[in-house]
């Protein structure tokens, strides 16, 4: 799993979008957690905080580091683009230009204007507390100018920023509890008293709200520190400032032990999405997140179904671009190992590797498209030599394509002829025939 970049020269300068072909992590140039994904103009745009590592000098060594943000935009869900970053704590005149704590951010639109609300630390603070900040611009991606003060009234962490039906706007954050309080439609000033949530665990740490509302339902989703780490909860209410009544549990503590979670949940072209983070480019070091996305579903009585972390994630993968079979849906019982590319360099992704006979990995969502595709190319590697069978699966036993792997040491793209495969959108599965070590990075239809 790999990405690429895109740049032209204009003026001078040198500009950057980094394209990112993953399911789960979303982005892969970078480190992102804490994600507000939003949908403007047709697009999903994303909005994380930016997790680096501290230094000397530079940030809480072994603590949570994040000096400035990115949004990253979809048409899709499977092609991020990088737009830059938008905000940097250097460039906020009221923030700490030292404290590494630009955490979890959110975005919303109002009258054509796109209102970018994020926690920091406050010159002279000496480290106690947070307040939130508003950068302002025209379009999604920027450029946004931060305003010379924070919120007047809002002590804490993580903003959440929803604008009910009637037109009146809320701002949501933590600092122990939950907080709700109108804002003035200029989205930069509170229009009432901050209050306390109701409804929600006493004990535990309890942060990063996000409302949404589905139905005349109101969801506001955070993570809980049931037992020892974060896991997604949920509360509903009939009000967007409550009383909110709990109603379950969204997704389980994570299964490599990352600490935290912060979630943000969109409808897009007619499916609900839940985003969130995990640790699997960092699996050392949970300070390092890393964003994914999972599709969301609703029972009959409004209630959300649990949530499921996935490899695959979402979205549609060209099957003339790089299929990253490391992100499979489904896989054999035994006999298929994912690990990284590059330990040094885990951006880079990951690999699949066969070493049993007939051991398989499904990779689901590939769509064909109406040109003829007759070759199959496979980026991959073996010690010993070995056969790999691909197929759809709606048409099991029928191979599309056979790719006899050379014995070698190293990477090679290795071309073969393939089979039309008839109708747009196919899910794929990937065979070793007999017996052999094959490591794949990727495979592409021409």
């Amino acid at each position: 799993m790999k990405y690429f970049k895109k740049c032209l020269t204009l003026a001078g300068l040198v500009l950057c979008n980094a394209y990112s072909m993953a399911q789960n992590p979303l982005i892969m140039n970078q480190f992102t957690a804490d994600p507000s994904a939003r949908v403007f103009n047709g697009k999903v745009y994303l909005y994380p905080s930016h997790d680096i590592l501290a230094t000397p000098g530079h940030g809480r060594i072994g603590w949570f580091c994040m000096q400035d943000y990115h949004v990253f935009s979809s048409p899709n869900l499977t092609d991020w683009t990088d737009h830059g970053v938008i905000v940097s704590q250097n460039k906020v005149p009221w923030a700490d230009s030292a404290a590494y704590s630009m955490w979890a951010p959110d975005c919303i639109e109002r009258g054509g204007k796109y209102y970018f609300y994020f926690p920091t630390m406050g010159k002279g603070g000496n480290g106690r507390g947070f307040s939130v900040g508003v950068a302002v611009a025209d379009k999604p991606y920027g450029p946004f100018v931060p305003q010379p003060s924070p919120i007047a009234g809002i002590h804490g962490i993580d903003p959440n920023v929803q604008i009910d039906k009637d037109g009146q706007a809320y701002i949501y954050w933590a600092q122990g509890n939950l907080y709700g309080a109108k804002l003035k439609a200029n989205m930069l000033e509170l229009d009432s008293e901050p209050i306390k949530l109701e409804g929600f665990p006493d004990k535990g740490l309890k942060e990063g709200p996000y409302l949404f509302e589905r139905k005349g339902i109101y969801y506001m989703t955070y993570p809980h520190v049931a037992d020892k780490i974060e896991r997604l909860e949920y509360a509903i209410s009939n009000s967007p400032l409550g009383p909110f009544k709990y109603a379950g549990v969204l997704m389980d503590e994570s299964a490599s032990g990352c600490w935290t979670n912060h979630q943000s949940v969109i409808e897009f072209k007619n499916q609900w999405y839940l985003f969130y983070h995990n640790d699997d480019l960092s699996p050392n070091f949970d300070k390092n997140r890393s964003v994914k996305a999972d599709s969301l579903f609703f029972n009959e009585d409004g209630t959300i179904r649990k949530v499921v972390p996935t490899f695959r994630g979402v979205g549609i993968t060209a099957a003339s671009k790089k299929i990253q079979i490391d992100r499979f849906s489904a896989k054999s019982g035994d006999g298929v190992e994912i690990a990284f590319l590059d330990t040094l360099n885990r951006f880079q992704g990951w690999k699949t590797i066969f070493n049993k006979a007939d051991s398989w990995v499904k990779y689901n969502s590939v769509s064909f498209g109406k040109n003829k595709l007759r070759h199959v190319n496979v980026n991959a590697r073996s010690e010993t030599g070995g056969t790999l069978l691909i197929s759809t699966e709606d048409t099991p036993g029928k191979i599309i394509a056979t790719i006899k792997i050379p014995k070698s040491n190293n990477w090679s793209v290795v071309k073969s002829i393939a089979l039309s495969v008839k109708g747009s959108v196919k899910n794929l599965v990937v065979k070793l025939k007999g017996e052999g070590n094959v490591e794949v990075d990727w495979i592409s239809f021409k």
